[in-house]
């Protein structure tokens, strides 16, 4: 057993080293010298990404991509993303506010030493600028202001509006959104060391540069691997510090709400001013009032009003003409969780994880931790507002006091692990009905469990890494019950000949296999003909909202999604399901691309091939590197696809790892792409080939067998 305290610094001091993949491996000689060279690195390593993040921050994309980013823009500044980064800085700690303040000075650094140009600032003729002290916390709102449930709220509404408020449930996955986080951890009483191990792959999109970089924080006080986010401090999701390791998913919990703003306009005491009223609980409140000027590349500038009621943000209007303001514990209390993450970094036992997870608000995270004591825990970290559960379901009034809530907040499970403990954005490890109306399918979290247990000797790092590529399907056995009650006498011979080879499948999603291949065919058949039946086609018309909520509002997706709930009572609306999903195996017999089977011609791989978003202005989207993947949504190799609209995947494990907590060095780590985020770097995508089989490489913790690198 190895704990960071037995390192010993490098030879040559302070600074930036590099192993084989080119990963940074960062020594100083304080947290804050440390956190000055962490900005610092990944200014220069992922300049454009960072920059990127930053204008969306503050809401000024278009000045550099045009029209077509307009709506972010005009969210973020109706959302005050950057005012309420500002607001969570000011009221951080010293020490932790000094902390970030270093890592901003790093990047400005990066900045005056010429380290921050590359082909896309080129390409977009833009430059990077001196950051903000609270710019890492606008990144961080950036990425999370998006993934929580207030989108679903407004399909939902739009359900209830189009075809009835009864209509909703009918449209639960457990819950339509996009999620496939997995992490797990083994006790010692299992494991072949006799100490616990800790594993998982977050699912986000798949960014190119990838939305996490693996990264060394090394000084006296701690030495931590894991994985960090470009323009953010610390390493607060998934991480080993040689004592402790942890790892967290989504806990899908609701903690967003939306209020239906009445708004009252009146002059104002000079000619050009408006006054701005929203009615609330106790009668006509006083709404702050402004108007941002968004500048557009290749546009004319737009003026955006931006309303702060005291329910929270005008973030959208409604289809009447009406207003939505966004409600959520981050701009309630002033901060985001960042005080969590200096005592994470130092945390020496899971009662330290624990109790520096306390500061933490969002996004409501399931945390699984573990240590070199042999503890292994699993608990639910962030805010969860105590109020009416009807604010889950769908956008409320503002002017009701039974919707309103301040800060009294949900008591959130905890639990001693002695066995096994698996987390998969599922009800269980989310915490249940105290903390959300629905939460992803039991499905990955089942199967995960199912893998442990099977096991039929003590617990390796090898083991857990296989986890990460299981393909088994599992809403199959439903799938599969409802094409097994069709009559193949009443099916051309066609769709008789591929039924009858469903029947036979195993459930596998690999991209070699063709008959998962057909099985997806199938299954977009039948999504595009539910979105095409008259009981549903209504909901593909304008939903009123913004269209930056288009992907929670597409028809398509959501039914997509929703296909084993729909299967089971679309009936309800008067869709007869046995009917349609004959008529989609008829359709998918049709499928030229499943010709030629003696051949194995037309895997899924063929269809599922990985989708990469790399941003740049106008058509200089440029090659983005790709890989047929095995996998979907439902599966624990969670690659997913959008069923009946695009069998693509472009979310999916953005980083995998395997901490093993009796020897750092036996851990392993893989992203999707690779280390640094400029394309003419050999560590761009040098670790795609290892990701797309499911491989991972060794986390390297002997300073000797890494390179210095000076700038």
């Amino acid at each position: 057993m190895t704990p960071a305290s037995t390192y010993n610094p490098p030879a040559e001091g302070s600074g930036i080293y590099r192993d084989e993949w080119g990963i940074p491996h960062l020594w100083a000689d304080s947290a804050d010298d440390l956190a000055f060279l962490q900005g610092f690195n990944a200014a220069a390593d992922r300049s454009w990404q960072i920059e990127l993040e930053r204008w969306r921050s503050e809401g000024r994309t278009a000045e550099l991509l045009g029209s077509a980013v307009l709506e972010w823009d005009r969210f973020a500044r109706q959302a005050r993303l950057d005012h309420t980064a500002q607001r969570c800085f000011e009221g951080l700690d010293e020490a932790t506010r000094r902390w970030c303040g270093k890592y901003v000075d790093g990047v400005n650094q990066a900045l005056a030493d010429g380290l921050r140009s590359g082909a896309e600032f080129d390409r977009a003729g833009a430059a990077a600028e001196p950051w903000n002290p609270w710019t890492p916390l606008g990144v961080f709102l950036v990425h999370h202001i998006l993934f929580s449930t207030f989108p679903n709220k407004l399909f939902r509404a739009h359900v209830a509006r189009t075809l009835g408020a009864k209509a909703v449930d009918l449209f639960s996955i457990e819950a339509p959104v996009w999620s496939g986080s997995n992490a797990w951890a083994a006790h010692g009483s299992v494991t072949e060391s006799g100490l616990p191990l800790v594993a998982g792959d977050p699912h986000r999109l798949m960014e190119l540069p990838g939305v996490y970089q693996q990264v060394r924080l090394a000084c006296p006080e701690f030495d931590a691997v894991g994985f960090a986010f470009p323009g953010i401090p610390g390493l607060p999701h998934f991480a080993h510090t040689g004592h402790t390791a942890w790892a967290i998913t989504n806990a899908m919990a609701d903690y967003q709400d939306l209020f239906e703003e009445h708004l009252r306009r009146l002059p104002g005491r000079r000619a050009s001013a408006e006054r701005v009223l929203a009615r609330g609980p106790k009668g006509w409140e006083v709404v702050e009032a402004g108007v941002e000027t968004i500048t557009v590349r290749g546009g004319e500038p737009v003026r955006v009003e931006v309303l702060q009621t005291p329910r929270g943000p005008v973030i959208s209007q409604t289809p009447d003409g009406g207003a939505l303001s966004l409600r959520f514990p981050a701009s309630v209390e002033g901060r985001l969780g960042f005080e969590s993450l200096l005592p994470l970094l130092r945390s020496r036992s899971v009662a330290d994880v624990e109790a520096a997870f306390d500061s933490w608000v969002e996004p409501v995270n399931s945390v699984i931790t573990a240590d070199v004591h042999g503890s292994v825990r699993q608990f639910v970290a962030g805010l969860v507002p105590q109020r009416n559960p009807a604010n889950r379901r769908l956008p409320v009034p503002g002017f009701s006091s039974r919707h309103g809530w301040d800060k009294q907040y949900v008591a959130l499970p905890r639990t001693e692990v002695r066995r096994f403990a698996v987390s998969a954005n599922d009800r269980a490890a989310g915490g249940g009905d105290s903390v959300a109306l629905e939460f992803a399918p039991e499905h990955r979290a089942r199967k995960i469990r199912e893998l442990l247990e099977a096991a039929s000797e003590p617990l390796t790092a090898d083991h857990m890494r296989a986890i990460h590529s299981d393909t088994y399907l599992g809403p199959w056995p439903h799938f599969r019950k409802l094409l097994a009650a069709l009559d193949a006498d009443d099916l051309s011979p066609e769709a008789s000949s591929l039924h009858a080879r469903l029947l036979e499948w195993d459930g596998r999603m690999d991209a070699g296999s063709h008959l998962a291949a057909c099985f997806a065919a199938w299954r977009g058949a039948l999504v595009q003909r539910m979105v095409r039946h008259p009981a549903l086609s209504a909901l593909a018309g304008p939903t009123g909202f913004s269209p930056l909520f288009g992907p929670w509002l597409s028809i398509g997706s959501r039914v997509g999604f929703a296909l084993e709930t729909l299967t089971v009572r679309a009936g309800e609306l008067g869709i007869s399901v046995p009917v349609e999903a004959a008529a989609a195996l008829e359709d998918a017999a049709q499928d030229r691309a499943l010709e030629d089977s003696s051949k194995n011609r037309g895997t899924w791989g063929d269809r599922h091939q990985l989708l990469a978003v790399h941003v740049l202005p106008g058509d200089l989207t440029g090659s983005a590197p790709t890989r047929a993947l095995s996998g979907d949504t439902g599966c624990v190799l969670c690659t997913e696809s959008l069923p009946g609209v695009d069998d693509r995947s472009f979310r999916g494990p953005v980083a995998r790892y395997v901490w093993d907590l009796a020897e750092r060095s036996n851990s392993r780590w893989v992203v999707p792409f690779g280390a640094s985020g400029r394309p003419d770097s050999p560590h761009f995508a040098d670790q795609l080939p290892l990701w797309a089989e499911g491989e991972l490489i060794p986390v390297i913790t002997d300073w000797g067998r890494l390179r210095n690198e000076t700038r």
